[in-house]
C-alpha cells in the first residue's frame, strides 16, 4: 500500500472558543472545506468516518454528521481511541479503499471542550481517586515524576517542548495562543500537578477538522491538485489504566512507530520533520524516545539549544501543537504534516520529504502514527 493511498484535500474551522457552533455544524464546514481544497464534490464521498466528540459523546453520532452533510454513505460511523483516533480512521479508511470497501472517505472530528463540557478531563480516576487522584492532569504528572526518578529528565527538558511550540504558534495567525515562552516565563508559572506546569499542558479547544483520503490514481483521474502520499501507519494500544503498567516510561507508541516505519520502508534518519501529539510535554519526550530518535534517557539532550524548532535537526509541531495551535486532539497535526509535504507551511521547513505524525489517547493508553511524503 506504500504510497498508494494518498491525503487528498483537508479543512478546518477556526480555533479557540466558539460558543455559538454544535459538533455537528462544525464537522461539516470542515468537511466542505476539506472537499474544496480536493476540487472534488461532496456526491463522490462514500465513506465518512468520524471521532467522537469528548464533550459530549452521542448514540449515532456518526450518522448525525453524514445526515448533516446530506450523505448515505456506504461505510460510516463513530471511532472512539481518544485522541488516537483521527490517525487510525485515516489508516482504516486507506484499508478500506484498498480493498475496494469504498472509495473516497471524509475523516472528520469536532469538539467543543471550551465553551460546553470538561466534564472528562475531570474526572476520578477509578478507586485511586481517595487518594487525591482526578483529572487527566495527574495521570500524566506521575508519568513525568516517573520519568524524572528514572532518568534524570529535567524541567528545562519540558520546557524545551513548550517553548518550540509556542514559538512556532506565535507565527501562525490560524492558532489559539500565538504568545511565545521564555525559559525563565515557564520557571515561574505555577504548578498544575507537579511537576507539570501550566506551560507542560495542552489548550481546551473548540473546532473541527477534516481529510479527504482517496487512491492515487483516483486523484490523478479527477485532477486533485496536491494529493500527499501515505507512505505508511500502525497503532499501539496500553490500553490498562496507569497503576497496572509494568512501566510508566514505555508505551505502545514504540510498536506503532515500528509498525510504520517497517510499512513506510523508512527509519528515524529520513525524517525531516515531525508532529508529534503535545497534550503535555512529557508525551513528546516520551515518544521520541520510543519512535527511536533518540536512547532513552537522552530526549533531554535531543530537544536542547532548539534542535526541535525550525532550522534544527527535527522541527515538531511546526503549526504550534495542542500546546499553541488548538488543544484539539489530533486532526492538527495531521493537517500540519500534509501542508509541510505540500510545502504551504506557514513555518515551512526547508526541503522536507518525509513527515511523522503521532496521535496518543487517554492517559497513553492508545497509539497512531501516520508517515506522509512529498510526492
Amino acid at each position: 500500500m506504500r504510497g498508494t493511498i494518498v491525503i487528498a484535500g483537508i479543512g478546518h474551522t477556526a480555533f479557540g472558543k466558539l460558543p455559538a457552533r454544535s459538533t455537528v455544524s462544525m464537522n461539516v464546514e470542515a468537511c466542505r472545506k476539506a472537499l474544496e481544497d480536493a476540487r472534488i464534490d461532496k456526491s463522490m464521498i462514500d465513506a465518512v468516518f468520524v471521532k467522537y466528540p469528548t464533550s459530549g459523546l452521542e448514540g449515532k453520532y456518526g450518522q448525525k454528521v453524514a445526515e448533516a452533510l446530506g450523505l448515505q454513505p456506504r461505510i460510516g460511523g463513530v471511532w472512539d481511541q481518544a485522541g488516537a483516533s483521527n490517525i487510525s480512521m485515516i489508516s482504516f479508511a486507506a484499508m478500506a479503499i484498498e480493498r475496494g470497501q469504498c472509495e473516497i472517505a471524509l475523516v472528520c472530528f469536532a469538539d467543543n471542550p471550551n465553551s460546553g463540557s470538561r466534564k472528562v478531563f475531570e474526572r476520578s480516576l477509578g478507586d485511586d481517586a481517595i487518594y487525591g487522584w482526578f483529572g487527566v492532569p495527574a495521570g500524566y504528572a506521575m508519568i513525568a515524576q516517573r520519568h524524572m526518578a528514572d532518568y534524570g529528565t529535567k524541567h528545562e527538558d519540558l520546557a524545551a517542548v513548550a517553548i518550540a511550540c509556542r514559538r512556532h504558534g506565535a507565527a501562525n495567525p490560524d492558532a489559539q495562543l500565538k504568545s511565545p515562552l521564555t525559559l525563565e516565563q515557564y520557571m515561574s508559572s505555577r504548578y498544575v500537578v507537579e511537576p507539570l506546569r501550566r506551560d507542560d499542558c495542552c489548550l481546551l479547544s473548540d473546532g473541527g477538522a477534516a481529510v479527504v483520503v482517496m487512491n492515487a490514481k483516483r486523484a490523478r483521474e479527477l485532477g486533485v491538485p496536491r494529493p500527499v502520499p501515505i507512505l505508511g501507519f500502525g497503532q499501539g494500544q496500553t490500553s490498562w489504566e496507569v497503576p497496572q503498567r509494568p512501566t510508566l516510561t514505555s508505551t505502545c507508541a514504540a510498536v506503532s512507530a515500528q509498525t510504520a516505519f517497517r510499512m513506510a520502508g523508512v527509519s528515524p534518519k529520513d525524517i525531516d520533520v515531525a508532529q508529534i501529539y503535545d497534550c503535555f510535554t512529557i508525551t513528546v519526550l516520551m515518544t521520541l524516545e520510543d519512535y527511536g530518535f533518540c536512547r532513552k534517557g537522552e530526549v533531554g539532550h535531543f530537544v536542547r539549544e532548539g534542535r526541535i524548532e525550525i532550522g534544527g535537526d527535527l522541527p515538531i509541531n511546526t503549526s504550534g501543537g495542542l500546546l499553541s495551535e488548538t488543544g484539539m486532539p489530533g486532526m492538527q497535526l495531521v493537517l500540519e504534516g500534509v501542508r509541510q509535504m505540500r510545502g504551504t507551511a506557514n513555518r515551512q521547513v526547508p526541503d522536507a520529504r518525509k513527515c511523522i505524525i503521532s496521535n496518543q489517547g487517554g492517559i497513553m493508553h492508545t497509539h497512531s502514527t501516520l508517515i506522509l511524503a512529498n510526492d
